[in-house]
Order: structure tokens, then sequence, then C-alpha cells
């Protein structure tokens, strides 16, 4: 394999390297060789043409454009997002949000209507998004994590913990706590909630709910305190 996978042979080099491993007795045996030597090079292609590391992004030929409206606090995701949508403009009906945690994806009706779906990362394992019927008690559209951020340098800039818990990190003499930032923040059991974030393509967080920053706008636009969010 790693024969396929390293060398780019010309035909004039597969014609010489056939001819010396006396491959070639006569025509139609020539011809097998070769047509097993196109197929070979193709399998391999197909196999190791992804870029090291991208595991992600394995078997992805033609990803779909990532969306226009991005939020400065929102990296890139890690996979390209072709689930996400809106097409609620103009429907009418009461608001109801459903979370299906094995899915990773946030559904918003508008009465029985299905108007929007969303690519999310919720509660990894050990601080998981739990399961229940909740309602939005609180909108706020640049809120801040009171309990999660990162710990700088004060003098460098350098990042020091980037996943820091105030509760339990220590900020010590001449560093500085930074609040994450948590856009179109939609809260709806205790401290939490559904906001903009990073998907890196799997449940991740301390048991928000994070969604790209369009769909955590429409999100956030459309809904009022007192909307039914269902977790399952």
């Amino acid at each position: 394999m790693e024969f396929f996978r390293n060398s780019q042979l010309s035909l004039r080099v597969l014609f010489k390297l056939a001819f010396q491993a006396k491959f070639v007795q006569t025509s139609s045996t020539f011809m097998k060789y070769f047509l097993l030597f196109i197929c070979l090079s193709f399998v391999a292609s197909c196999a190791f043409d992804s870029e090291p590391g991208s595991d992600y992004l394995t078997g992805i030929r033609n990803p779909v454009p990532q969306p226009t409206v991005e939020h400065p606090d929102q990296p890139k995701p890690a996979i390209p997002d072709d689930v996400s949508y809106w097409d609620g403009e103009g429907v009418n009906g009461k608001s109801m949000i459903k979370i299906d945690r094995p899915q990773q994806k946030a559904f918003f009706y508008k009465g029985d209507v299905l108007v929007g779906v969303s690519r999310i990362s919720s509660g990894k394992e050990d601080t998981g998004t739990p399961a229940g019927n909740y309602r939005v008690t609180q909108k706020s559209k640049d809120h801040k994590s009171s309990l999660y951020g990162v710990i700088k340098n004060i003098e460098t800039g350098e990042i020091v913990n980037k996943n820091a818990d105030i509760r339990i990190d220590k900020v010590l003499p001449g560093q500085i706590f930074y609040n994450a930032p948590m856009p179109n923040f939609l809260r709806f059991n205790g401290a939490i909630g559904m906001h903009t974030g990073y998907l890196p393509g799997y449940a991740a967080s301390h048991g928000c709910v994070r969604m790209p920053h369009e769909m955590a706008t429409k999100f956030f636009e459309n809904v009022e305190v007192g909307t039914p969010v269902v977790v399952k």
C-alpha cells in the first residue's frame, strides 16, 4: 500500500517497471496488470487524500458553505453545517423548542410546523444536559458566564487556562479571569441555557446547549420568556 500511496508514476515509468518485472509476456497480460494498477491507484487515492488530523472531514468532498452571519466569539465549527436552517418567517403559532441529545440537534416549532433545525453541542457525559420539560426563564442578548471562562497572564496576555471554572481554578497574582461570552442566551434550567458557541461535532459543553451564531440568533428572536423547551 505504501507503494501506491507515495508513488506518482507516469505511464512511461509504469511501462518501464512492467517490462523490468517481466510482466509483459503478452499484450493481454500487460493490459491485465495495467488495469489492476489503475484500480489500485484509485482505491489508494480515495483512502489517503484527506489531510492529517482532519478526522471530522474525512470523506467530505464538497463541504456545504458556512453561514455568512458569524460572531467574533464563535470559532468556526469543526464540521461543515449541512443541517441547520430557518424557515419560520411569516409562520404563526406558539413557539416550542425540542432538543434531541442523541442527534445533537435542536428543533424549533411554531404551532405544529417545524420551522427551524440547528446543530448543537450539548453537555458532555460528566456535565450532561438533563432531560425534561422546561420553559425559557431568561433572555440575555450579550450574556456572559458567571462560572466559566479563561485565565490570562495580565502582562503578556497569554492564556494560562483556556477552560477555567472559577469555583475550582484559582486566579493567581498577575493573572485575570475573563468570563466566557454566551451571546443569545436563553436560560431554561437553572444555569443551563442555549447560546452561540463552538460546535466540535459532539457533546462537549458544561451543560449548556451551544448553537451556530446564525441559528442562536433566530431562536433568540423568535421566543419569549415562558416558551416550552423539551430535552430528550
